[in-house]
């Protein structure tokens, strides 16, 4: 009898000791602080001030593309043309009839083409909002980093084969 209510007593001793513990708070430990490359400090539920925008690039230098089929960048400012279902400044100049008395590019002939490959006569209308694809640029550090090489950068491991 006496060995049952030491057991009995023991027993009640441990699941007091487990609820006292088990229901303390654990220890507070400091969140650290949120940053985010693009918000900064800012808390979720507050708004960020956004940044200044950057000055546009006016070197008038085709940049070099860094994957094959990349629409080529604006390397003028285009603040103030006009592009809406109006009209398309930069037909001003980079209109095939225009390009060689303007000395611009001219557009591509991918650009005369309709979805189902017909060449047009004149600009393919999916085409005509030139910043959906084509960008001015702006010499500043990227937003947010990252490990992006070109393909011709790309090189397989010592004894890797390519597949075909």
């Amino acid at each position: 009898m006496r060995i049952r209510s030491l057991i009995a007593g023991f027993i009640a001793l441990a699941c007091t000791l487990f609820v006292t513990f088990a229901s303390a708070a654990p220890p507070a430990i400091p969140a650290p602080a949120f940053t985010d490359p693009l918000r900064g400090t800012t808390p979720l539920d507050q708004e960020s001030s956004p940044p200044l925008i950057a000055p546009t690039e006016n070197k008038d230098v085709i940049r070099q593309r860094a994957y094959a089929q990349q629409p080529p960048t604006i390397p003028h400012k285009i603040d103030g043309y006009q592009l809406d279902r109006n009209a398309n400044s930069c037909l001003s100049c980079h209109a095939s009839s225009r390009a060689a008395q303007s000395h611009a590019t001219p557009i591509g002939i991918s650009h005369y083409t309709d979805r189902d490959g017909e060449q047009l006569g004149h600009l393919a209308p999916r085409r005509y909002f030139c910043t959906q694809c084509h960008v001015p640029q702006a010499d500043i550090a990227p937003l947010v980093g990252n490990t992006f090489a070109p393909v011709s950068d790309v090189k397989l491991p010592a004894g890797a084969h390519a597949r075909h």
